[in-house]
């Protein structure tokens, strides 16, 4: 990678930054993610090459700009593996992976609270202390902070709950939840009352989005949100009951393609596509498709 980014190097590789190749590393991810899915280890090979390459590609801009290196990069790591761990490499006690999960929370928290006083001191340091509030007197951090918007909405929701739930602010159990769902989708009814003449209608065929209605800002507005409160809802099931639904929903999209593609390939035999068929012979093959999919199994 250094060889890359020298004079004389790679042009491509030579021209990025920090924000130029954010793209790639998310690409990346998801990538390893689809090969461990698949259970493809000869793909998961490269693509954890790949997405180790996005590390050394981001350690060798910074030490180009005198930030950090690799070396401390793998060093706080290393660090951190070993504090978060004292069951491992000291001497505390934890039985269960519940025991675990306690330390790693209470070890985060201290690592903040050194984090903080260790800013205050350069703060102090610096002279930019004199007049500031006294240190008993600042807001305690929300249980929120250090979940990052930046990420996929799924997975965003279910940490946000996650961290919620951890203080106690969780339904008493998963009945509660269903209720929950039940009154969200009442809630979306209500305002599908609202909804223009002849009412919702699945779009028309032909381009994408063409055949879009035409509905009042405010009310997209509010369809908006109550949709949202039902992936919400959704996510804490999935979590609830120990499950990502991101996975859950990959896997779903997956089911979805492979059994559509068998439709066509029905139809293509005789010479059609789905856009020459019925809605009626759409559903019957969908219908065979369930099926051919259940005798694979």
């Amino acid at each position: 990678m250094a060889r890359l980014r020298a004079p004389g190097g790679c042009p491509w590789d030579r021209e990025q930054t920090f924000d130029s190749i954010k793209p790639f590393t998310l690409e990346e991810t998801y990538e390893v993610l689809e090969a461990i899915d698949n259970r493809d280890w000869d793909e998961l090979t490269g693509e954890l090459g790949d997405l180790l390459l996005q590390v050394l590609f981001y350690a060798e801009m910074a030490q180009e700009e005198n930030k950090f290196s690799i070396d401390e990069v793998l060093d706080r790591l290393s660090q951190k593996l070993v504090d978060r761990h004292p069951h491992v490499f000291g001497d505390v006690k934890a039985e269960t992976s519940s025991d675990v999960r306690r330390n790693w929370e209470a070890l985060k928290a201290q690592e903040k609270e050194k984090q903080k006083e260790k800013e205050e001191k350069k703060r102090l340091l610096s002279g930019e202390g004199k007049g500031a509030k006294k240190e008993d007197e600042t807001p305690p951090e929300s249980v929120l902070a250090g979940v990052s918007g930046a990420m996929p909405a799924l997975l965003e929701a279910h940490k946000l709950s996650s961290r919620a739930a951890h203080v106690g602010f969780d339904w008493p159990d998963v009945n509660g939840l269903f209720e929950k769902l039940q009154e969200e989708t009442v809630e979306l009814q209500e305002h599908l009352k609202e909804f223009p003449a002849p009412g919702p209608q699945p779009q028309g065929r032909g381009i994408a989005g063409s055949g879009r209605q035409a509905i009042p800002q405010e009310l997209r507005d509010r369809l908006e949100e109550e949709v949202g409160d039902l992936f919400f809802v959704l996510v804490n099931i999935a979590r609830y009951l120990s499950l990502d639904p991101e996975s859950a929903l990959k896997k779903t999209n997956r089911k979805f393609k492979r059994r559509f593609q068998w439709m066509e390939e029905q139809l293509r035999a005789s010479g059609r596509g789905p856009q020459q068929a019925t809605m009626d012979e759409l559903e019957s093959l969908w219908q065979a498709a369930k099926q051919w999919e259940k005798n694979r199994e």
